[in-house]
């Protein structure tokens, strides 16, 4: 991997040297999304390509069946009217097998695509998986949301360290709405 010049000489250091021994990327506002292919609760194969000409909502969440990543998906499914009039598509997700998302989809009445990264390359390519989680289990996605356009750029995202925080709905909305004026 080739050195990462974007480091700076002070508490840095250490988040870079993380980056280059876990081959995280580092993706921004402007970037062009990583493209991935995973299969959804139906065990049907689900790439991003696909959704070209659609804006896409991008939630990665820790586990199913948790209190906050609940609380998170029941939020976009009370507000699922509003994301649909954006013509946006909500995928949402973790590191669970197809067969506990689908479960937890049921539970939850969730209307939209809860894909696995039981690999974890999906939410490896978008920077978004702890090395170490709580109770020393490795390799879970951290919350984060990213918006996609419809030409598969990346206008927001965002990445949290405290599992225990949602993204910022009102941000996301408001790059969703600004898509829809161009």
């Amino acid at each position: 991997m080739t050195n990462i010049n974007i480091c700076k000489i002070d508490t840095n250091i250490y988040f870079c040297a993380l980056l280059k021994r876990s081959n995280l990327k580092i993706l921004q506002t402007g970037d062009l999304a990583p493209e991935f292919s995973t299969v959804n609760t139906e065990r049907k194969k689900i790439s991003l390509s696909e959704y070209r000409g659609k804006n896409v909502v991008l939630l990665f969440f820790p586990f199913a069946f948790t209190s906050v990543c609940t609380k998170e998906l029941c939020m976009m499914r009370d507000d699922i009217t509003k994301y649909s009039a954006m013509n946006a598509e909500i995928f949402a997700i973790s590191v669970d097998s197809p067969h506990a998302l689908k479960k937890f989809k049921e539970e939850q009445n969730l209307p939209f695509q809860l894909l696995t990264d039981f690999n974890k390359n999906i939410s490896s390519s978008y920077g978004c998986l702890y090395e170490e989680f709580h109770l020393g289990l490795k390799g879970v996605s951290k919350r984060s949301a990213f918006v996609i356009d419809k030409n598969g750029i990346i206008r927001y995202e965002e990445i949290l360290e405290n599992a225990g925080e949602i993204p910022n709905f009102v941000l996301i909305n408001q790059n969703l709405e600004s898509l829809i004026e161009q």
